[in-house]
């Protein structure tokens, strides 16, 4: 499996991806996912896969080599939508190569693609392509795209990221979004690939591969844990059957009526007998008490 996640921010554009396409247990493998097409001074591109790994391979190749009988190709380009249109036509044409000898073998036509950047006369733009070749761009409305895992880490950016976060508050978060699902789930592996560019540089600003001994992103593991426990422990435990006035964090009022449902026990089955304590009035028990 996958995690990538590319954003698009006034700033520029962010790329993550992991790097792990198997995890059995005794079979990992680690196949980069980032690919970037880049002609200095005219344009930079990023191509980031999910899904089959044989399909991903073959897309990436064929839109690289690729020229249509009218000379386009990813290359030459007017524009990013070009591009990506250009790209939507190889991920067809790899499906109609493909798809029905491996449905013979019960696989799936599966391939999910995040393919951003920025061409000479343009602002940089960010789309998500689908297995049909069909693609949507991103907005201000919705700044990033997500392929493979992407519940674990999506919260962290739904809450920190606009299109005025800075590149460095924007890489530092997808950091942590990868983070959230490298803890969770197995199929997302390190070594990871990062690529911040900023706006109208037209060639790639700056690009790391990130294993185990980086150490910013061991700051970031271990530095976002303690400060998430920080929190959950400086959060007040709820308060249970009071007043919504008496107290605050009340999480169930005693005027409430909520209750569950409960299902009744078939009519076969009968209820333990509970010994029951002799009963005592109050002054009884503070006699006792007293002795």
């Amino acid at each position: 499996m996958t995690y990538c996640v590319g954003m698009r921010l006034d700033a520029g554009l962010v790329f993550l991806s992991d790097s792990r396409t198997n995890a059995g247990v005794d079979q990992v493998g680690t196949f980069r996912k980032m690919s970037v097409f880049e002609i200095p001074g005219d344009r930079m591109m990023v191509l980031m896969t999910s899904g089959n790994l044989s399909i991903s391979q073959s897309i990436r190749q064929l839109v690289a080599e690729h020229r249509g009988e009218d000379g386009s190709s990813i290359w030459n380009a007017p524009s990013m939508y070009e591009a990506a249109r250009l790209l939507g036509d190889a991920v067809r044409k790899v499906h109609e190569r493909d798809a029905k000898s491996l449905a013979e073998f019960g696989i799936e036509f599966n391939v999910g693609i995040i393919f951003g950047g920025q061409i000479k006369g343009e602002r940089c733009r960010l789309f998500q392509v689908y297995s049909a070749g069909n693609f949507i761009e991103s907005h201000d409305e919705n700044t990033y795209f997500q392929i493979g895992e992407a519940k674990y880490g999506k919260p962290i950016i739904d809450r920190v990221v606009t299109p005025a976060t800075s590149l460095d508050d924007a890489a530092k978060c997808a950091l942590i979004s990868m983070d959230s699902t490298l803890r969770s789930n197995v199929s997302v592996g390190l070594p990871l690939d990062m690529l911040v560019y900023e706006n109208n540089a037209l060639a790639v600003t700056h690009f790391v591969t990130i294993d185990e001994r980086n150490q910013y992103f061991q700051m970031i593991r271990n530095t976002w844990g303690d400060q998430l426990k920080r929190v959950f422990e400086g959060l007040d435990c709820p308060v249970w059957d009071a007043a919504p006035d008496a107290t605050s964090n009340v999480l169930h009022s005693s005027n409430a009526s909520s209750k569950p449902i409960r299902i009744a026990p078939p009519a076969s089955v009968t209820a333990p007998e509970v010994a029951s304590a002799p009963l005592q009035t109050l002054a009884q028990q503070f006699h006792d008490g007293q002795q």
